[in-house]
C-alpha cells in the first residue's frame, strides 16, 4: 500500500476520515472577522462575499434576507452559512431601511460595533478560506445558503462553541486570535457534520454520499488507498450491497459513479502534489494509482483542460504574481 502523501496528512502516524482529507486540501481556514450588537430598529446591508460566510446569533433575534430569497428568522444559537455570492440583509425588521455594513464598519474602524443601544441583539460573523484550487470541492458541496436550528439536540456543540467565541471577545485573553481562529474552524466542521444527517438542501456531491451510512464505507475505502485500483464489486461488497444497487445509490446521491468519484479525487491530489510539491510529472502519477504518465497525462487534461506540466506552470505564475 503506498504512503498517504504529506499534504493529506498532519502525520503519518495519525489516521484520518473523509472528511478531514478533504478539509485538509481544500485548505480550509475559518475566522471570525466581527460582529455587532444592536436594539431598536435597525438593519445592515452587506455585500455579497468573497468566500464562504458563516454567522451566529449569539443573543436575541433578527431577520436575514440574502437576495433572491425569502427573509428567514433567526433565534439565539442559530448559525448561518452563505456560500453564494450574493448580498444579504440582517435586520430588527425586513421593513427597515439598511445602513451600509461595510461603510460602518470601516467608517469607525472596528471589527465591533453597537447599533443604538445594543440590548436586543448580538451577531458574529466570519469568513471560511479556501485553497483557490481545490476549494470549490467544499463549497460545491454545500447550498447557496442554510440555517441551522440552535435549539435542536445536535445544535448544542454549536452553542458551546458560540459561548467560547463570545468569551473569547469580551475577555480578551492572550491567545485571543488564535483561539478564536480554532473555535471558528471547530464550528464550521460541525456545521458540515449537521449537513451529514439527510439535510435535503444539500446537492447531490461528496457530502451527500459521506452522509449516507451505506455508503460511507466505500467514500472511506477510495480516500484510505486513492491509489489503488478499486472494482466496483469490491466498494459494493464494503457496503454489504449489490453492484448494481451500491452503483445506482452511490451516483443518485454523489452525482457522480463510485470509480468517477475516485478518478476525480484522484485529480484533486494531483493538482494540490504538482502546485506544492517538487516532483515530477511521472512521480505524481505514480503516486495516485497511473500505470504510466501518459495516462495519467490524458486524464489530467480531460478535467482540467490543460496538461499537468502546463497546469503546474500557469499555477506557478499566479502564484509568482
Amino acid at each position: 500500500m503506498l504512503e498517504r502523501l504529506r499534504y493529506i496528512r498532519d502525520s503519518p502516524k495519525m489516521t484520518s476520515d473523509a472528511l478531514s482529507e478533504i478539509l485538509h486540501l481544500t485548505t480550509v481556514e475559518s475566522m471570525v472577522t466581527g460582529g455587532f450588537d444592536a436594539g431598536g430598529q435597525w438593519a445592515l446591508r452587506f455585500p455579497a462575499p468573497k468566500s464562504i460566510k458563516f454567522f451566529a446569533l449569539t443573543q436575541g433575534a433578527c431577520w436575514t434576507q440574502i437576495d433572491g430569497e425569502a427573509p428567514v428568522r433567526f433565534e439565539e444559537g442559530d448559525v448561518g452559512l452563505l456560500t453564494a455570492q450574493r448580498p444579504y440583509t440582517v435586520s430588527s425588521d425586513p421593513s427597515v431601511t439598511p445602513l451600509d455594513a461595510m461603510a460602518l464598519f470601516s467608517g469607525r474602524g472596528r471589527s465591533f460595533v453597537t447599533l443604538g443601544d445594543g440590548a436586543d441583539c448580538s451577531y458574529l460573523g466570519g469568513h471560511v478560506l479556501l485553497d483557490p484550487t481545490s476549494g470549490t470541492l467544499l463549497s460545491e458541496a454545500l447550498p447557496p445558503w442554510l440555517r441551522i436550528d440552535g435549539t435542536t439536540e445536535q445544535a448544542g456543540r454549536f452553542r458551546w462553541l458560540l459561548h467560547e467565541l463570545v468569551t473569547e471577545r469580551t475577555q480578551r485573553l492572550p491567545g485571543n486570535a488564535l483561539v478564536a481562529s480554532q473555535l471558528a474552524q471547530l464550528l464550521f466542521v460541525q456545521i458540515l457534520r449537521a449537513q451529514m444527517n439527510g439535510n435535503s438542501r444539500i446537492p447531490r456531491g461528496w457530502l451527500r454520499a459521506l452522509g449516507d451510512p451505506r455508503l460511507a464505507p466505500a467514500v472511506q475505502l477510495m480516500h484510505d488507498e486513492p491509489a489503488r485500483s478499486w472494482h466496483l464489486d469490491e466498494l459494493a461488497k464494503a457496503c454489504a450491497m449489490s453492484r448494481s444497487s451500491f452503483a445506482a445509490r452511490f451516483t443518485t446521491r454523489a452525482g457522480i459513479g463510485p470509480l468517477g468519484y475516485l478518478a476525480r479525487w484522484r485529480i484533486y491530489i494531483a493538482c494540490k502534489a504538482l502546485r506544492d510539491d517538487d516532483l515530477p510529472v511521472a512521480s505524481v502519477a505514480a503516486l495516485i494509482g497511473y500505470s504510466s504518465q501518459g495516462a495519467f497525462s490524458n486524464a489530467f487534461k480531460r478535467a482540467t483542460g490543460l496538461s499537468p506540466s502546463l497546469w503546474r506552470e500557469r499555477q506557478a505564475g499566479a502564484n509568482a504574481a
